[in-house]
């Protein structure tokens, strides 16, 4: 037996309901005894559950001496009518003993279906938890049909929740006259679940690559993540590409006006072609600012996924899709004789750039064969001599903390406030100028040198990293300093001749971020820089040595040195880069990458 506990509504002048107080009287030995059960929720009255206890205290009492009430009528009841006294309220009950409440954060199932009776031990019987907690965030989808209420969601699975799947609740109402308030209930719940910079049932452009993820995209894709994408009721439209340079076709035909992400489920190649196919167009500026990127990890390299959306995992980063925010992103032109491409994530010219793209007979290792490259590379004091050219606006570690600090408080700053939604972002663009790309303030590779630049010669460079995004591998948050779009590039220069000790030291100090901090290790934030590579000449007596160590390093038999742009190779001869703000979008967990930001030595 179970007794509802009710309270005045001072206003109203009629006793209301309070659903979140329930008392068990459970038989014990031929007698009652009652067993007080409650859930708090921000709506819980400290005056009812007085009456609670007082009820529970004298329920035998009323047992004996009360009545019965006329039949067909609830003593109860409101006069108002259950519905009309429910509307401003975030409780919907669905029967006698289930209620869905909106609470803080989360939707809190209390539903005494849920309580089964099971083994402790094998011995005594205990009772399982009645209520349930679901983030608002992991909420994919919820309807009414009828009187049947269903609300799909992302459940995570795993000892660590590394992962997730779709699940569900279903009930449904047996009080007829709630309806209409199951409706707006239902639609207060999809309010939280999707705030106003979030887009409801996005439109996506999901383009797969069946090679990525060494043969498993196409896998991942259609059990890990295409479930999660159709139950948030998301328009899917999905592609595969077949050979490289396919996606930068897809993008430069792509009708822009049909949907509001493109999606590469491949590793960090497939971003970097869709970017290159939109900036084609003759409304490239449009359609960089109208269709958001974003990653479903699925190759060696997924610094798109890790820096938007914290998580390589591909089921994860589609629950962060369907629920990501448009983020402008700075994007680097990047010119190379009369070629131009555009970069998002990095350019490397050293150690890097080696250990991308000269580690391809290493791919069996997974990502670690980056960390593998760069150790042995570093211990091998390998040196990769250039002139560079640099436009710096600041190369003191403390100004940028401070600029990274600044940039953060603006950015949470706007969040609070509710700045934008996702309506504003989608604005067209309408004269011609605003469609095209904009001209480079400091030219291209072919033109004589902007006397902002600062040239020296390095003949001993280790490493020439230049960044755009803070993770470039799971464990190599390289650029702590990284924002999406403060119109600067970070930039890290590593001598090549340092102590195998300090490279030892060094290296592990990327894991944790604190690369910056590393004295050896010059860090700067800048805004265009040219560069000349050249080969090292080796020494008479390291031949073997050298040749050995490229062979231990997973690039036998390379005769020339390499260049990677955003993990794709481009010719050993010298380019320019510039920073251009915010002329691209991504999709992100929180408007920001997902770090910490430089921490102080």
């Amino acid at each position: 037996m179970s007794l509802v506990c009710y309270t005045t509504d001072r206003n109203r002048n009629a006793l209301t309901p309070v659903p979140v107080l329930t008392v068990e009287l459970i038989p014990v030995c031929d007698h009652t005894h009652p067993f007080l059960h409650y859930f708090t929720s921000s709506r819980t009255l400290s005056p009812a559950l007085s009456l609670a206890q007082r009820a529970a205290s004298t329920s035998a009492k009323m047992q004996k001496t009360a009545s019965p009430a006329p039949s067909g009528l609830n003593p109860f009841d409101d006069p108002a009518g259950s519905e009309a006294s429910l509307e401003t309220t975030t409780v919907l009950t669905v029967d006698r003993n289930a209620t869905l409440t909106l609470g803080t954060d989360s939707l809190i199932v209390l539903d005494e279906g849920l309580r089964h009776r099971r083994k402790c031990c094998g011995l005594l019987p205990s009772l399982s938890k009645t209520t349930r907690a679901i983030p608002f965030h992991s909420i994919l989808w919820a309807g009414i049909n009828d009187f049947e209420v269903t609300v799909h969601y992302a459940q995570p699975v795993g000892r660590k929740g590394r992962a997730c799947k779709v699940s569900y609740i279903h009930y449904t109402i047996t009080d007829k006259t709630l309806h209409s308030h199951a409706r707006e209930w239902v639609e207060q719940l999809l309010n939280r679940a999707y705030p106003p910079n979030t887009r409801r049932r996005k439109r996506i452009k999901v383009l797969v690559n069946p090679f990525g993820g060494q043969g498993y995209a196409q896998k991942i894709w259609t059990k890990g993540v295409e479930p999660i994408l159709a139950a948030a009721q998301c328009e899917i439209d999905v592609e595969r590409t077949t050979y490289r340079g396919h996606a930068v076709e897809i993008a430069e035909k792509l009708d822009i006006d049909a949907f509001d992400v493109v999606a590469c489920a491949s590793g960090d190649g497939l971003p970097h072609e869709v970017f290159n196919g939109l900036a084609k167009r003759p409304d490239a500026r449009r359609a960089l600012r109208k269709i958001a990127l974003c990653q479903i990890p699925c190759g060696s390299g997924n610094a798109m996924s890790l820096n938007c959306n914290g998580t390589d995992s591909p089921s994860l980063a589609a629950l962060e899709i369907v629920k990501g925010v448009r983020t402008p992103l700075d994007l680097v032109a990047i010119t190379q004789g009369d070629r131009k491409m555009w970069s998002f994530l990095s350019q490397a010219v050293g150690i890097i750039a080696e250990t991308d793209l000269g580690t391809e007979s290493l791919r069996w290792m997974g990502s670690f064969r980056f960390t593998w490259g760069v150790l042995v590379r570093m211990l091998g004091k390998t040196i990769y001599p250039a002139e560079i050219s640099v436009v710096t606006e600041t190369d003191d570690k403390r100004a940028v903390r401070e600029l990274y600090r600044r940039a953060a408080e603006e950015q949470e700053a706007a969040k609070s406030k509710n700045l934008h939604t996702e309506e504003e972002e989608d604005e067209p663009e309408d004269t011609t100028s605003d469609q095209q790309l904009p001209s480079l303030k400091y030219g291209t590779i072919l033109d004589p040198l902007h006397p902002d630049f600062l040239t020296t010669d390095q003949p001993n460079l280790g490493n020439f990293y230049a960044g755009n995004m803070c993770y470039m591998s799971p464990d190599a948050p390289f650029f702590a300093a990284a924002l999406p779009s403060d119109g600067r590039l970070d930039l890290i220069n590593i001598p090549g001749d340092i102590t195998r000790f300090s490279a030892l030291k060094m290296l592990l100090t990327v894991e944790n971020g604190t690369l910056i901090n590393f004295p050896q290790v010059q860090y700067s934030k800048i805004l265009a820089f040219r560069i000349k590579p050249r080969r090292a000449a080796a020494e008479a007596g390291r031949r073997l040595r050298a040749r050995f160590g490229q062979w231990l390093g997973g690039a036998a038999g390379q005769t020339e040195g390499l260049i990677a742009i955003d993990g794709e190779r481009i010719p050993f001869e010298p380019f320019q880069a510039e920073i251009v703000p915010q002329l691209g979008t991504v999709l992100s967990k929180n408007g920001r990458y997902e770090f910490g930001g430089p921490k102080a030595p």
